[in-house]
């Protein structure tokens, strides 16, 4: 196709998987003007999730996980340089070393961050560590071939339960402090998080729901280990904090965009709000940091922290930033995302959160390979399997096509007995970490000022 003529400068800050797909999105529709890639990180573009998977087990160096490219962009890279701000009546991006960026369009996919622990000092101990980065997971690696005695691990979302993983394949001791009822509660729910429990458990893993970090111990500024809010403790040597994400947003403050602590607001076409609720035509949002309505999930916004959904987001905006309206296209992609920990496949289409009943639909949680599917209001909404990823194709059409709760038979390994349940979904406020996938309704993260047209003049009289 070919790109408006009229846009001749494009800035894209976030320079990770998201701003890189759709850096070659533009090239690819013919956009031949300025294109700036603005990333806080110094390295290249990389791909994050081995970082918690190949790389912690020593299979693959942190260093050897860059991205690869699907074809020549043609860009200024300002890498290992923070955007401080945005001028919206300028259209400039202001950065930490002064420059100014002109743009025509921007946008906007700086990703999120690894949420730190509360205390500074504690955090600051030698030991604590997170794991978002690659010179995170270096770090967190180097730790793990000096065989510590003990990992603690906060958190037993995704990231928290793959770090645990990793610990035991490895054959380290490893404790696992949760504060809600199970691991991989808030993205699956209850029946698949006791599943995750009673399969970590199995492995070895020391594992504490229920129960919260009180305190990081210290000796000589090294961590030496925890205290916990049921009055007990361990010593280790490690401590790997996986309290979730933070969407990076700050640095929009002032701008007048719809950005908060759920991320960017934008419209199913990727066009970013302002925090009044109309849509801009020159900023777009994509990957981590955007929140976006889907017609699937009634029209709640979405923000989802996954690989699949980064590309797809960075694409349809890429398309629209240079492009007319009616040549102009939705993201309505069904989200999907995978882990690998402790021997099994996990994989995911749908929002398992947006339910209120699930159904081993195939095999049994007995013998771990399985089928859960996960609906609302009497319609399919997701479907988890486990070692069983062949059917994920089948049901993404069933969820597409608002299919009814529960599915209808036809599986030739059906259980004979397939009870629907309540899918406790826990309120992530309960949680120690974030869930994969936040449905957000109508709730602003500071008060607006409302604008009023001045009323006018009274008519003079004589």
């Amino acid at each position: 196709m070919n790109a408006d003529p009229r846009i001749g400068r494009i800035v894209v800050v976030g320079a990770s998987l998201a701003g890189l797909r759709a850096a070659e999105t533009l090239r690819a529709e013919g956009f031949t003007g300025s294109l700036t890639l603005v990333g806080e990180e110094p390295e290249p573009p990389y791909d994050r999730p081995p970082l918690s998977k190949q790389v912690l087990l020593g299979r693959t160096p942190a260093a050897d996980v860059g991205l690869p490219r699907s074809r020549a962009v043609d860009a200024r890279w300002k890498l290992g340089v923070r955007a401080d701000a945005v001028d919206p009546v300028d259209k400039r991006v202001i950065l930490a070393d002064g420059e100014r960026l002109p743009y025509d369009r921007l946008l906007i996919a700086t990703g999120t961050r690894a949420r730190p622990w509360p205390d500074a000092a504690e955090a600051r101990l030698d030991g604590v560590l997170t794991l978002r980065t690659a010179q995170d997971a270096a770090a967190l690696t180097a730790r793990l071939d000096a065989g510590p005695r003990r990992v603690l691990v906060i958190g037993a979302g995704f990231t928290g339960s793959e770090i645990a993983s990793a610990c035991r394949e490895r054959g380290l001791e490893v404790t696992v402090v949760e504060r809600g009822p199970a691991p991989l509660v808030g993205a699956l729910g209850g029946t698949l998080g006791s599943f995750a429990a009673a399969m970590q458990r199995a492995h070895g893993v020391d594992l504490r729901c229920g129960v919260t970090v009180t305190a990081l111990k210290g000796s000589a500024g090294r961590f030496t280990g925890a205290e916990f809010s049921d009055g007990t403790g361990i010593e280790a040597d490690v401590a790997v904090v996986a309290l979730g994400a933070v969407r990076n947003t700050e640095w929009l403050d002032g701008s007048g965009l719809a950005a908060g602590v759920r991320g960017v607001a934008c419209d199913a076409g990727c066009r970013a709000f302002t925090m009044y609720g109309i849509v801009t035509d020159d900023v777009f949002v994509a990957g981590d940091v955007a929140r976006f309505p889907h017609p699937l999930f009634e029209y709640q916004m979405l923000s989802l922290e996954h690989w699949g959904n980064a590309v797809a987001q960075a694409e349809v905006a890429a398309h629209n930033m240079i492009s007319a309206g009616p040549g102009r296209r939705p993201h309505l992609a069904v989200p999907s995302f995978w882990s690998s920990q402790f021997g099994v496949t996990i994989k995911s289409v749908g929002v398992p959160t947006f339910s209120d009943h699930v159904v081993i639909a195939q095999g049994s949680l007995r013998e771990g390979r399985l089928v859960a599917v996960y609906g609302y209001r009497g319609r399919i909404t997701a479907a988890v399997t486990v070692n069983r990823a062949k059917w994920l194709e089948h049901y993404q059409h069933l969820i597409e096509t608002a299919a009814p709760f529960p599915p209808g038979t036809g599986a030739a390994d059906r259980p004979a007995s397939a009870v629907p349940v309540p899918s406790d979904v826990p309120d992530p406020q309960v949680l120690s970490h974030g869930p994969t996938v936040a449905l957000t309704g109508h709730l602003p993260d500071r008060r607006l000022t409302l604008v009023r047209p001045e009323p006018p003049p009274a008519a003079h009289r004589p």
